[in-house]
């Protein structure tokens, strides 16, 4: 193996981590809320959000593979969405997961640069990927799966809470 073949692997491998880091970073940029409850969610249920995770994705990876058999590039394009969707919203989901371990290595510069936390959590969280065969295929697919099981428990607490807030109409006609 020549010196060339060698940084392939450490700069590809490195482009990888780079971009879950910058996937986490972003997601907590743009929606801190949602991945707030995300996290609060790795903190209160992991096993619960796994489980939920695990419900959603496999009946759209199933239906997918089924789809993408078709010849039909607009099947093929469609299975590609049900995976693609699944796959962006699980790394929605584990920016909670960076976030809560990011909470778990505190740092007095957190108040004044908040983004910092899930910068140290993405960064432990994607070199734990980097382990063979464990980080590979258990962790991170773990972090995906319950991933989307995190922003989909998210989404449904946030919505629970906003129909808990609005006030019920009474319809009731009272007798004159």
């Amino acid at each position: 193996m020549i010196m060339a073949d060698v940084l392939k692997f450490v700069f590809l491998i490195l482009g990888v981590v780079l971009v879950y880091i910058s996937y986490w970073l972003a997601a907590t940029a743009l929606f801190p809320a949602l991945v707030e409850r995300a996290s609060q969610q790795y903190q209160a249920h992991p096993v619960k959000i796994t489980l939920m995770g695990l419900l959603v994705l496999l009946p759209l990876a199933g239906l997918g593979a089924l789809i993408g058999q078709a010849a039909h590039p607009a099947a093929k394009a469609l299975s590609v969405v049900l995976y693609g969707v699944p796959a962006l919203l699980g790394l929605l989901g584990s920016a909670g997961l960076s976030q809560r371990i990011g909470a778990g290595l505190p740092s007095a510069i957190d108040e004044l640069h908040p983004w910092r936390r899930g910068l140290r959590g993405g960064v432990v969280l994607s070199l734990t990927f980097l382990l063979p065969f464990i980080g590979w295929f258990v962790v991170m697919p773990w972090a995906i799966v319950s991933g989307l099981g995190a922003v989909v428990v998210a989404i449904r607490m946030k919505k629970q809470s906003q129909t808990e807030s609005i006030p019920a109409l009474d319809t009731a006609k009272e007798p004159a």
